[in-house]
């Protein structure tokens, strides 16, 4: 018998009034949050203008979500479209499903449209959100908590979860693997923002270190879950795309250093500069210019005190 273990909510929706309250959007949108005033933070500490973050995010959110539940329904779609199942239900995007791997191609595309409106490099946009979206993330997998799903092998463990007879999923206790990849993520977000601070990371490299460091943990988690996948050479369809993601995020970082070394200088034109930022060349030179000038001018100024030539000093002294 398990003593201890992390209990499910009864149910994923509170009725405020008229209201329903449904715990999975409510983590969404907290983590929309959390990634939007984070990334507003870096961007402005690279010299960017605040606000900036939130109006492309007004583009790659919506995208993202779009991406996401496409995703899900597409590698999930016996769930939709097989014999007894109702179509109408891939619509219901609060009952749980958005894929990360959709939402990151997707929302890219989007992010990529408001960037080109605001004449911004989208690498650095994303360098700047990479580990906001993983703290995101992390906030996202509680909604998997709310919905008792996305669980693992069942286990006695202290920290195992408990999950409630219902559709598709028998009481017991099993692997919290949604608090796996909540701590995970946020472990992410941490190294990236050391990395960043160490490396100086550039063109795109902090959010390709977020992508690879996620797809690391998020293989061997998705390989602890039990619910119905598709399998390919007895793996997951997500293991195969966490390991192929890995590879290409790697790939870029090791490529994007040699060819882009260092990292944007300039992130936002007619931006003010962030606090600390060095001079720019143009004002180094002015600044090294006045400074070469000013012995001259001391030297070319006489001093007030030297003797004067004509002996009037020396008549005065007398």
């Amino acid at each position: 018998m398990n003593l201890a273990y992390i209990p499910s909510p009864s149910t994923g929706v509170i009725d405020l009034g008229p209201i329903p309250l449904r715990g999975y959007a409510f983590c969404i949108i907290i983590g929309v949050f959390v990634a939007v005033w984070f990334g507003n933070k870096r961007w402005i500490a690279r010299g960017g203008t605040a606000g900036t973050v939130a109006d492309i995010a007004v583009w790659a959110v919506p995208f993202g979500l779009v991406g996401g539940r496409l995703y899900h329904v597409i590698t999930d779609y016996q769930l939709y479209f097989s014999d007894g199942e109702d179509w109408v239900d891939a619509f219901k995007i609060w009952q749980g499903g958005l894929g990360i791997w959709g939402a990151i191609a997707l929302g890219a595309v989007g992010a990529w449209i408001g960037c080109r409106r605001r004449g911004i490099p989208l690498p650095a946009w994303a360098d700047a959100l990479a580990p906001g979206i993983a703290l995101a993330q992390a906030c996202g997998r509680w909604g998997n908590w709310f919905n008792q799903e996305l669980y693992g092998k069942a286990t006695d463990v202290p920290w195992a979860l408990k999950i409630s007879d219902g559709p598709n999923r028998l009481a017991g206790t099993y692997h919290p693997t949604f608090l796996y990849e909540s701590l995970w993520c946020v472990g992410v977000a941490l190294l990236v923002v050391w990395a960043d601070r160490r490396f100086k990371l550039g063109h795109g490299r902090a959010f390709a270190l977020y992508v690879a460091a996620y797809c690391a943990g998020r293989a061997w988690i998705e390989y602890m879950r039990v619910d119905e996948a598709h399998h390919i050479l007895g793996l997951r369809l997500n293991v195969w795309t966490a390991l192929i993601v890995f590879v290409l995020a790697v790939t870029y970082i090791v490529i994007s250093a040699k060819v882009r070394p260092g990292r944007e200088e300039i992130v936002e034109p007619g931006a003010p500069e962030a606090p600390g930022a060095p001079e720019s060349s143009d004002e180094a030179d002015d600044a090294d210019a006045s400074e070469a000038d000013e012995p001259e001018a001391a030297e070319a100024k006489p001093d007030e005190d030297a003797p004067k030539a004509d002996g009037t000093a020396e008549a005065a002294k007398g």
